[in-house]
């Protein structure tokens, strides 16, 4: 299993740039995987989370979160520390 964070978003996704640079400011290692650059990786994210809403953030321990709030990202970064 990766321990790694992994999102799936697009440049022109306001939740997508917001949860980006709260993760860049905490310092987080993930990974960006850009839903333009990468078509396939559309449906990727689709199957994790259902549903076609991004950002859509994979954690280490297998859970995700769906266009989450700056405090809900940062509570799920904060407790895999």
């Amino acid at each position: 299993m990766s321990q790694k964070i992994t999102m799936y978003g697009a440049e022109w996704c306001g939740d997508c740039r917001r949860s980006k640079k709260l993760l860049d400011e905490l310092g987080t290692d993930y990974t960006y995987i850009d839903l333009e650059a990468d078509v396939d990786a559309a449906q990727v994210a689709q199957s994790i989370s259902g549903r076609t809403n991004i950002p859509v953030i994979v954690f280490p321990d297998a859970s995700h979160l769906v266009e989450p709030s700056d405090a809900e990202l940062r509570s799920k970064v904060e407790a895999l520390a």
